[in-house]
């Protein structure tokens, strides 16, 4: 496969407005930036979409937002980790008519592993599109679900700087110690990215930068 365009987007359930509720307009800045980032993929028209996410060993699975007070069954055919299943809600709402993989990626995943998956999954003659969901740190601002972390702001913000520049290598430079310290789920799941991305160039676009949780959020686009 070759690697055509990759977007990332964030996975919070909140995302998903009947799991909001009253708190849903809170996030329209978010929605509309992912959408906008799905979007991307499916212009370039791949012949297969993988969306990557993280899974933790002891996160429950499912097939839409039970878990959360909602039920919505999203037709994926599988069980799938929170992660995916905000990442099918996505695709689902913008309606992207396009051939989908489901990639779950263990948590822990040491980075050359990652990589490893990515440079798999961009191998071989089909167009792939990348849709890779992943939270940024859980301890910035006021009151984050893990508590303040004094490094959390300057982990976010390296990510967001490789997200805009597509440098894989600054990616992959994460280490998990780091990642699980400032409750970064994304990790392994850039990594992936990185790795399918490979010495390609790419031209990176930061479509959204926030914090509205304390809880970083990050929507980018990767273009050939």
């Amino acid at each position: 496969m070759v690697l055509v365009a990759a977007a990332v987007c964030p996975h919070p359930p909140l995302l998903v407005p009947d799991v909001a509720t009253g708190a849903a307009g809170e996030l329209d800045d978010l929605r509309a930036a992912c959408a906008r980032a799905v979007a991307a993929l499916v212009t370039a028209r791949p012949d297969v979409l993988v969306a990557v996410g993280g899974q933790r060993p002891d996160e429950p699975v499912g097939r839409g937002f039970s878990a959360y007070g909602l039920e919505l069954d999203l037709a994926v055919g599988t069980d799938l980790p929170l992660s995916l299943l905000v990442g099918a809600w996505l695709l689902r709402e913008t309606d992207a008519d396009v051939r989908t993989q489901w990639q779950p990626v263990p948590a822990a995943l040491p980075a050359q592993e990652c990589a490893a998956l990515g440079a798999r999954l961009s191998s071989g003659p089909q167009r792939v599109a990348l849709l890779v969901m992943g939270d940024s740190s859980a301890r910035l601002g006021v009151q984050p679900p893990r508590g303040e972390h004094p490094e959390a702001a300057a982990f976010h913000a390296g990510v967001a700087t490789a997200l805009r520049d597509a440098d894989s290598a600054s990616l992959l430079a994460l280490t998990s110690g780091r990642a699980d310290d400032l409750a970064a789920a994304g990790r392994a799941a850039w990594q992936v990215l990185a790795g399918a991305a490979g010495e390609r160039r790419y031209t990176g676009r930061v479509l959204y930068d926030g914090a509205p949780y304390g809880v970083g959020y990050l929507v980018a686009t990767w273009s050939p």
